[in-house]
């Protein structure tokens, strides 16, 4: 069975690990470009777009894949979109592996925004020290307020952003919540903005922000297409072993 595994989160890394000790799967996982530095992983990859829904069934019916999977960032909604119209198209079985939200518990001061522009907003006109956790693809909408003190923390170092008072630093999660609220002391940090990832890898800053009794600014998860999905890599291997024997039992 070939698969596509569009790539990009931990669990999407899990799944490829699980799915380079199968030799019934033949999985090439694709990764946007975005990151210079991408984890190793164990599988075929290929980097870079696919030029619109148009491309993306073109590769998918040139290299013969019989299911494609979707493992992208919640925030990925473009690509989650691309994924589920090429798969109404050529009839293609999609499965997507999406981690549910982070929800809010007791001492959470959470504020929920539409985007990253309503999140510069959200912050006020009074300066305050910032963490932006947010990657550094939106940080450009944080230019409308120039007053904040930030400090931005991404995989690669980014090339020049229009915020006269930021502080960059690179690092890969996971981050430990022990860790998160050191930085957040050792920086002074007054609020948080950052995406509703959900899962594991980055929910140390959370507790931490908890913990220490910060605010934090949540932007608000996009819309994504309704298919049929699993929270885990685990769960998407049961599913791929229950199509492929499924194919197996009708001589595909």
């Amino acid at each position: 069975m070939k698969l596509l595994l569009l790539g990009g989160t931990a669990e999407g890394s899990g799944l490829a690990r699980l799915l380079a000790g199968r030799p019934q799967f033949q999985a090439t996982l694709s990764l946007a470009g975005r990151t210079e530095r991408p984890a190793t992983n164990p599988l075929l990859q290929r980097t870079g777009g696919f030029g619109g829904v148009i491309g993306l069934c073109s590769y998918l019916f040139e290299n013969k894949i019989d299911v494609l999977i979707d493992a992208t960032h919640p925030y990925a909604a473009q690509m989650s979109r691309n994924a589920a119209m090429a798969s109404r198209r050529l009839s293609l079985p999609l499965l997507a592996l999406r981690r549910p939200p982070w929800q809010a518990q007791a001492g959470d001061r959470w504020q929920t925004v539409a985007d990253a522009a309503a999140a510069a907003e959200a912050l006020g006109t009074a300066p305050r020290r910032v963490f932006l956790a947010m990657g550094r693809l939106e940080v450009a909408a944080f230019a409308a307020a120039p007053q904040h003190d930030y400090l931005l923390r991404s995989v690669d170092r980014p090339g020049p952003l229009p915020l006269p008072r930021l502080r960059i630093v690179t690092a890969r999660g996971p981050f430990a919540e022990a860790e998160e609220e050191q930085l957040l002391r050792q920086e002074r940090i007054e609020v948080i903005v950052s995406k509703n990832s959900g899962g594991t890898a980055t929910y140390g800053k959370i507790a931490a922000a908890r913990r220490l009794g910060l605010p934090v600014i949540l932007l608000q998860r996009p819309i994504l297409p309704e298919v049929e999905s699993v929270a885990t890599p685990a769960a998407a291997i049961r599913w791929l072993d229950t199509h492929h024997a499924a194919d197996a039992r009708r001589g595909v």
